[in-house]
């Protein structure tokens, strides 16, 4: 949480400027993150960036970090950790990814900038445990390692197209609850049946 500087200001904080960069890249990309515009953003000075981050690349560093940590790492432990049947723990899982693509709107931010040099190797380790963490629940449904790691790649690119929908023509997608659990029972049904 900020500091109250002394003249009753509130004195930011690393965590700060990096939520200000998320945002930028969540509603313009990687060219939005700019230090005077987000020191304009939070009413702060260049110099209170300065204090901060040594340089834009180290904030963009720092951004990435947060949305992987917060998308992947924390999901992995999440699932990781659970110890309920293997079938619910699928459902939670997809059921738990999908919404959160939905609410993610930096991670289509960041694919559309997948060449970028502070993104590639984030995408890499993103993709890589996402999908270690869906063949590893199908590998616990039963299904032969090969077999698990194809089924993953089918489902992560599910999910990344349903993030596009969600983001580009949310209309496509059903819009009462009974229409997006039966959508969820269809790819769960779609991605399970031998």
């Amino acid at each position: 949480m900020a500091e109250q500087k002394a003249s009753g200001q509130r004195r930011l904080i690393r965590d700060d400027w990096i939520t200000a960069a998320l945002a930028a890249i969540a509603d313009g990309g990687l060219a939005a993150v700019g230090v005077e515009p987000l020191a304009a953003r939070l009413g702060a000075t260049k110099g209170s960036f300065y204090w901060h981050f040594e340089n834009r690349d180290a904030l963009l560093e720092a951004a990435i970090r947060r949305w992987e940590k917060e998308t992947t790492t924390d999901v992995v432990t999440e699932i990781t950790a659970a110890r309920d049947a293997p079938a619910s723990q699928f459902r939670r899982l997809v059921a738990g990814v999908i919404e959160r693509a939905e609410q993610d709107r930096v991670g289509p931010a960041l694919l559309a900038s997948a060449a970028h040099p502070a993104v590639a190797p984030a995408l890499e380790r993103v993709t890589a445990a996402r999908l270690n963490l869906i063949a590893t629940v199908f590998r616990r449904l039963g299904f032969p390692r090969a077999e698990a790691r194809r089924r993953a790649l089918l489902a992560y690119s599910a999910y990344l197209g349903h993030g596009q929908l969600a983001h580009s023509t949310p209309s496509a997608l059903p819009a009462t609850r009974a229409g997006r659990r039966a959508y969820l029972d269809d790819a769960i049904r779609a991605l399970t049946t031998r």
